[in-house]
């Protein structure tokens, strides 16, 4: 039996997604975040020493990291299937956004996400304006220019295509679920991306997206 150690609105919700696009048996085990600090608890050092989800476990298989366990699933019961064939176009598409998504697209979201919580952490008063200050500069100047560039490329990618790794929805497609919806929730992606929102739009209303959601519970991105 494959069991999820899922964290509430964390990337274990993609992991989910695709064993219900599988078809596959799993169980899962709940963790919820720190009110205060929004970091996982330590009862998940017990599943893997970095206290991170996702992880599954499988026997005694332990696979952690989010591109790691969709390389596992696939391979391993997939039957040919969220994949495309080997040496194709497709294929190398495939594996670039598998690797895009959390190599090239969650860095500047996880420092937007940070860098805008600075000024409302305790601090003196007469501190706070500088943080601002700094904070609001590195995120004008660095951070949102470079959300606007992967706003620009992931909507020129879809122009000639429905899903990421061609005409055919793919595990990748599941992989890049977590950063474009966190795009939505604070990256500036809306309708200007036409593309892109309908996309979102497409992952949305599948029954196995659904069904995750109900497994895994509330799910509020990035919030």
């Amino acid at each position: 039996m494959i069991t999820v150690h899922h964290l509430n609105n964390s990337r274990s919700q993609r992991v989910l997604w695709l064993l219900e696009e599988l078809k596959l048996d799993y169980e899962v085990i709940r963790y919820e975040r720190d009110a205060k600090t929004m970091l996982a608890p330590p009862e998940l050092r017990k599943i893997h020493p970095l206290g991170k989800s996702p992880v599954i476990t499988e026997g005694d298989v332990t696979v952690a990291e989010s591109g790691a366990i969709v390389e596992y699933l696939v391979d391993r019961h997939g039957d040919g299937r969220l994949k495309p064939a080997q040496r194709t176009a497709e294929q190398l598409r495939y594996t670039y956004w598998l690797h895009y998504a959390e190599g090239s697209a969650m860095p500047p979201l996880l420092m937007s996400l940070l860098f805008s919580r600075i000024p409302k952490q305790p601090m003196p008063f007469f501190i706070r304006p500088i943080a601002k200050g700094i904070s609001d500069k590195v995120l004008s100047n660095y951070i949102e220019p470079q959300l606007k560039q992967h706003l620009e490329y992931l909507e020129s990618e879809l122009q000639d295509r429905d899903w990421f790794a061609g005409k055919a929805f793919s595990a990748a497609d599941i992989q890049m679920s977590f950063p474009i919806e966190a795009l939505a929730t604070r990256g500036g992606l809306d309708r200007k991306q036409p593309r892109l929102s309908d996309w979102l739009d497409r992952i949305h209303a599948r029954p196995a997206y659904q069904r995750a959601l109900e497994r895994g519970g509330p799910y509020e991105l990035l919030k």
